[in-house]
């Protein structure tokens, strides 16, 4: 019999596949960064708990073109700082992506709010642009030129924050307790420069960052880096206090709940 490729796979299969997604070479990205401070009642409004605002009201938009071996990745998020068990991180509210596959590991694994879109970086000789684009609105564009080099970091540890959840199948609540994950990345940078520029926010339903308005412009860099990326799970959270921000994570915050139409199976 041919083989049947919905069928199970072997146990060398499944652990050899493990060993290539383990044993990947660094892959570096191409990406614009811009922080600024908003308002800090904004910042406090969109996190959920148990994460707590830190110190400033910062919000930083990420835009990259990542080298994927055989095809090219455009990746983004738009994050709030947040602070959660003695660690100062990021608490994306969106990530848009231009491949199905980026939104899988990302969503099913750590839970990151990730979502098909558009995602450009373009540079003809000083002057930078970038832009984060879904439903044909770009709700985030960085724009403006590089003024000089900047010193290159030193190795760093980064943080992120997500809430790992699954929709109840009878539309109430969950299906289980939601966890909160503490995602941290090492990241290098082998170049960076400084752009002096500015940040638009532009209004979207689906996409609603203008609502993190631009107070003063912390810094914009255009740099090439490569990152590694592990996750954790560090508790159990509450569902009826994370349930009134689960529609950050959809278009429509019905379609959580939603099954197939009828008849459509």
């Amino acid at each position: 019999m041919a083989r049947v490729r919905y069928g199970a796979r072997t146990e060398a299969e499944t652990a050899a596949s493990r060993e290539k997604s383990s044993s990947l070479p660094d892959i570096w990205s191409t990406g614009v960064v811009a922080v600024w401070e908003t308002d800090p009642d904004v910042v406090a409004a969109v996190l959920p708990p148990p994460l707590k605002p830190t110190g400033q009201p910062l919000v930083r938009v990420n835009i990259s073109k990542v080298d994927l071996p055989g095809y090219p990745l455009g990746a983004g998020s738009v994050a709030v700082a947040a602070h959660h068990g003695g660690v100062d991180g990021w608490y994306p509210l969106v990530m848009p992506m231009t491949h199905e596959r980026a939104l899988t590991g990302g969503r099913e694994v750590f839970g990151e709010p990730k979502k098909l879109g558009e995602v450009t970086v373009e540079r003809q000789g000083l002057t930078v642009s970038a832009a984060l684009a879904r439903h044909g609105i770009a709700f985030v564009e960085v724009r403006g030129a590089v003024d000089r080099e900047l010193p290159l970091p030193e190795p760093v540890r980064k943080t992120d924050f997500y809430f790992k959840f699954l929709p109840a199948v009878d539309g109430s609540g969950f299906d289980g307790d939601p966890v909160l994950v503490h995602c941290t990345r090492n990241e290098k940078v082998r170049k960076l420069e400084r752009i002096t520029g500015d940040v638009v926010l532009r209004e979207s339903m689906y996409d609603p960052v203008a609502d993190l308005p631009v107070r003063r412009l912390v810094e914009i860099t255009i740099g090439e880096k490569t990152t590694d990326q592990k996750g954790r799970v560090v508790e159990r959270v509450s569902a009826q206090a994370l349930l009134p921000y689960v529609h950050q994570r959809y278009d429509d915050p019905q379609q959580a709940f939603d099954g197939p139409p009828e008849g459509s199976v």
